[in-house]
């Protein structure tokens, strides 16, 4: 990424032949060896750091004016502190390639005539110019180091750079998910929501599974657009070819999942059940819990009896040690019943998207992404009074 970067962006280019030594570190641009005074005019050495705003694969720009700072407070000749920085104490996740780049404090230096930089090369060489002048004049230090530090290979999952996880901070957290390879089975309302947010979420690979068409009903309860050339064909194929130009990692499949795929989920560290049907439900439970294989069930039961629609959405997760018990427990219908061929099977797009949501929380509450004050095994939400009850166990007692 970091040769690519400084072919398509002239200013960075420019950064590196003048001598800086710059690195990338995902989506921060980050310039070491930047000297600077102590409090005792004494030499040191910091870097500084600043966001990058991708404008595409290939280009980027600056997000504001400020920097980030590794090093101490930078002073002055006479050892007073450089007083036109601002900002203040400040932190920053970067990865393990920018380990010796620990940053302290953001500075806030805003051009008073243009009132922003021209570009990273006209906001690196001001800030230098004031951190490192007195440096330079007292000690003849040079930021121009020509130095090349090491660059993560670009290993990410997405085949574009992940500007939100950075705008937002949490990079750490969203490295919890490097080692998931992720499962769904079944891509009707639910399921196919589930892969919209999974595919945003940096799990290290995914596998969808549905054999079923994709016809116009899916279109009213599935996330994006409809192309009416994608109807009558496979959902994995729509699907497949919505999110491919995404992110790498995803395969989704033509398939049937039952108790005879235990190679389709081999290696699969969490999945998620979105089925409709009690006897596939079941012979999807006997495959994960055979593997112990951790996994969240959803479901949704509404009718419409007294005029409105009413009824509940379901999120249950099976841990591999009691997944056992909470099948038999039959909170999931496991088999079909004779009712089931004459009832109407509604579901409606918001709250199959709700119900997603519920799920991919809770997985991501697992994963330590997300809070979790309590470890709910079962949720429950009611359409009438808007309300989610959980249960955090199933004691006899």
């Amino acid at each position: 990424m970091f040769q690519k970067l400084v072919s398509h962006n002239s200013d960075i280019r420019s950064l590196v032949e003048i001598g800086y030594a710059v690195t990338i570190d995902s989506t921060h641009l980050v310039v070491r060896d930047i000297p600077y005074l102590d409090h005792d005019r004494q030499l040191r050495i910091g870097a500084l750091v600043t966001k990058l705003e991708f404008i595409d694969q290939n280009r980027v720009t600056q997000q504001d004016h400020q920097v980030f700072f590794a090093g101490g407070i930078p002073h002055q000749l006479d050892g007073s502190q450089i007083s036109n920085l601002g900002g203040g104490p400040a932190q920053i996740a970067l990865s393990e390639w920018c380990a010796d780049v620990v940053v302290e404090r953001s500075f806030s230096n805003k051009p008073r005539v243009e009132g922003k930089f021209a570009d990273f090369f006209d906001k690196i060489e001001s800030y230098v110019g004031i951190i490192s002048g007195p440096a330079i004049e007292l000690h003849g230090a040079n930021p121009y180091t020509f130095k090349a530090y090491p660059t993560a290979a670009d290993d990410s999952v997405f085949k574009f750079q992940d500007t939100l996880t950075s705008r937002a901070e949490i990079t750490e957290l969203t490295a919890n998910f490097a080692n998931d390879v992720v499962a769904i089975i079944g891509l009707g309302g639910t399921g196919a929501y589930l892969l919209d947010f999974l595919v945003k979420t940096p799990v290290r690979e995914i596998r969808a599974f549905d054999c079923d068409a994709f016809h116009v009903h899916n279109a009213f309860r599935s996330p994006g657009k409809l192309d009416p050339t994608e109807l009558g064909k496979s959902k994995s194929e729509v699907y497949g070819t919505r999110y491919e130009n995404f992110r790498h990692g995803l395969s989704v499949e033509p398939k049937f999942i039952d108790v005879s795929c235990a190679s389709e989920l081999d290696g699969v560290t969490f999945a998620f059940v979105c089925v409709d049907k009690g006897s596939s439900r079941a012979g999807i439970f006997e495959l994960l819990i055979s593997n112990g294989i951790p996994f969240i069930d959803v479901g949704m039961g509404l009718d419409k009896k007294n005029g409105p629609l009413s009824g509940m959405v379901r999120t249950t997760y099976y841990r591999p040690d009691i997944a056992t018990n909470l099948r038999d427990l039959q909170l999931a219908e496991l088999n079909d019943s004779p009712e089931n061929l004459y009832r109407t099977n509604i579901q409606i797009g918001e709250l199959n998207a709700l119900n997603a949501s519920l799920a991919i929380i809770r997985f991501k509450q697992l994963r330590g992404f997300y809070h979790e004050e309590q470890s709910n095994l079962h949720l429950l939400f009611g359409i009438g009074d808007l309300k989610i009850i959980g249960e955090t166990s199933f004691d006899k007692d």
